[in-house]
C-alpha cells in the first residue's frame, strides 16, 4: 500500500460505488495472464523515479530513448500540477479574452505570467507570449527597427541556427540587413561583435547560453552599443536563470527566449511559446497582446488586454506586430511551472542541471580522444571534440538506445567532429556513465 494514497476504508467506499465486492473482482475482466503479480518495487522513490520504472515496465524490458539533445528544445521534469491545473476547462479553450467581463481568470493567469518572465529576465515589461523562441527572437529584431529606425541587426553565429534562419527570412522581407558575426570557437567574439556595430545598426542579437552552450557576460557589449545608438537582445534558456546572470542584469534591451523547459513536454516539437520582454520605455514596440492591471468603477483590481497596437485595431503599417495570437495554454503551463517551484526551487533546478552536466563534462572528457570545446563557463550544454565524424557515432549510439547529442557539422562548416551534449536533471548518473562507455566503444570501433 506505500504507493496508493487510499486508505481501506476509502477502498472499500469506492468498491461500493461502483458495484465491485473487491479489488480482485474489479481487475477480473483482465486475464489472469496479463496481470502483474507485483511490481517488486523499492520503497520512498519519487514520482519521477516511480514513473521511469513503470514505463520500463510497460515496454516489457524495452528501454526508452535516453536524450542528451538539447540545442533549444529540453526534456525536464514536469511536476503533475502543471498537467492537471492548464486541463481544467475554463483555461483549456480556444477562447481569446477580448471581453474582460468574461476573461478575469484567463487574463490574471497571463498578467501573472507576464510577471514571472519580468522576474526571470530581469525586464520591467512582458506581453503574453509568442509562437516559439525563434518568432520571439525575429520580433525582438523588428522591435529594434522600430525604436531606432535603422535596417541593420547584427547576429551572433553562436545562437540557435534554426533562429537565425527565421530572423533572416523576417528581415529579408523588410528590405532590412542581417550581419552575422562567427564565433571565436565555441565562444561569442565580443571584439568582432562591437566592431560590426555602426550608425544604421539597429541591434546586436546573442544567445546566453549560446548554441554550442557557452555562457557569457555580455555587458560591455551593452554599453557598446549604447554608445552607437544600438540595443541589446539577449536569447536566453529560462532554466538557466535560475543561476546565469538574467539579460536585464547584463545591460540588455530585449530578452527573448523559447519556454518549451517550462513545463511543456517534448511532445514532437510543440505546440511550445515563446516569451519576449522589455523596458518599459519600449512597451509600445512590444508585438502582440499585454494585459494590464486595473481598477473598476467599484474599486476593485481587475485585470484587461491593454495597448493592442496589433493589426486588427490600427492600420496595417503602424502595427507592431502580425502575430495575431499567443500562446496561452503552453504560458500557462510555463506559470504553473514556475509557481510550483518557487524561487528556491527554481534555483535548485538550475544547480541541479549544471551539476549533472559538469559530471558528465569530466566524464566524457576522460574517453580517448574526446576533448571539451568550451573555453569558458557552460550551463548544462557542452561541445565536444571527437577523434572522427561526430553524425555516424551519434547514429550509432541510437542504436543503443540513447541520443548522444546533437552533430554541429550540419549547421557549421568544418565541424564535422564536433557534438553539443545536453544534460537535464532527469538524467541520471548511470545513463551519463553509458553514455561514456558507449561513446569510448563507437570511437574504438
Amino acid at each position: 500500500m506505500g504507493y496508493c494514497p487510499n486508505t481501506p476504508d476509502e477502498i472499500r467506499e469506492m468498491l461500493a460505488v461502483i458495484g465491485a465486492g473487491s479489488i480482485e473482482e474489479l481487475f477480473a475482466p483482465i486475464p489472469a495472464e496479463l496481470r502483474a503479480k507485483s511490481f517488486d518495487l523499492p520503497p520512498g522513490m519519487s514520482e519521477f523515479e516511480l514513473m521511469r520504472i513503470m514505463r520500463e515496465k510497460a515496454a516489457a524490458g524495452g528501454a526508452e530513448i535516453v536524450p542528451f539533445i538539447g540545442g533549444g528544445i529540453y526534456d525536464h521534469i514536469i511536476p503533475a500540477a502543471v498537467d492537471h491545473l492548464s486541463s481544467r476547462a475554463e483555461f483549456y479553450t480556444a477562447y481569446t479574452p477580448y471581453q474582460p467581463e468574461c476573461s478575469q481568470g484567463t487574463l490574471q493567469a497571463l498578467f501573472e505570467y507576464q510577471s514571472v518572465i519580468c522576474r526571470l529576465t530581469g525586464m520591467e515589461a512582458s506581453n503574453a507570449s509568442l509562437y516559439d523562441g525563434g518568432t520571439a527572437v525575429a520580433e525582438a529584431a523588428l522591435m529594434s527597427l522600430r525604436i531606432t529606425e535603422r535596417n541593420r541587426v547584427v547576429l551572433d553565429a553562436s545562437i540557435n541556427p534554426l533562429h537565425r534562419e527565421i530572423v533572416t527570412g523576417y528581415l529579408h522581407g523588410l528590405s532590412a540587413e542581417a550581419v552575422e558575426v562567427a564565433p571565436d570557437g565555441c565562444c561569442s567574439n565580443l571584439k568582432r561583435l562591437i566592431d560590426s556595430i555602426d550608425e544604421e545598426t539597429a541591434a546586436v542579437v546573442v544567445q546566453n547560453p549560446n548554441f554550442f552552450g557557452s555562457v557569457q557576460d555580455f555587458s560591455e557589449l551593452a554599453v557598446k552599443a549604447h554608445e552607437k545608438g544600438a540595443l541589446l537582445i539577449v536569447s536566453g534558456y529560462p532554466i538557466a536563470l535560475g543561476l546565469v546572470a538574467s539579460p536585464g542584469e547584463m545591460g540588455a534591451d530585449i530578452a527573448v527566449g523559447d519556454g518549451q523547459s517550462l513545463g511543456n513536454p517534448l511532445s514532437f516539437g510543440g505546440p511550445y511559446f515563446g516569451f519576449i520582454a522589455t523596458r518599459k520605455r519600449f512597451i509600445r514596440n512590444l508585438p502582440g497582446r499585454i494585459v494590464g492591471e486595473t481598477i473598476d468603477n467599484q474599486g476593485r483590481r481587475g485585470y484587461v488586454l491593454t495597448l493592442q497596437a496589433r493589426e486588427q485595431h490600427i492600420k496595417r503599417h503602424k502595427a507592431t506586430s502580425n502575430i495575431c495570437s499567443n500562446q496561452s495554454l503552453c504560458a500557462l503551463r510555463g506559470l504553473i511551472f514556475c509557481a510550483s517551484l518557487g524561487k528556491k526551487g527554481f534555483e535548485e533546478l538550475a544547480l541541479l542541471n549544471y551539476d549533472k552536466a559538469q559530471y558528465a563534462k569530466s566524464s566524457l572528457a576522460g574517453v580517448k580522444g574526446v576533448s571539451v570545446m568550451n573555453a569558458g563557463s557552460t550551463f548544462n550544454e557542452f561541445t565536444l571534440s571527437l577523434p572522427k565524424d561526430a553524425a555516424p557515432v551519434v547514429e550509432k549510439l541510437l542504436a543503443s538506445g540513447v541520443a548522444a547529442g546533437v552533430p554541429l557539422g550540419q549547421y557549421y562548416p568544418g565541424m564535422d567532429n564536433a557534438l553539443t551534449v545536453t544534460v537535464t536533471e532527469k538524467r541520471s548518473k548511470a545513463e551519463i556513465d553509458r553514455l561514456a562507455a558507449l561513446l569510448e566503444e563507437a570511437l574504438c570501433s
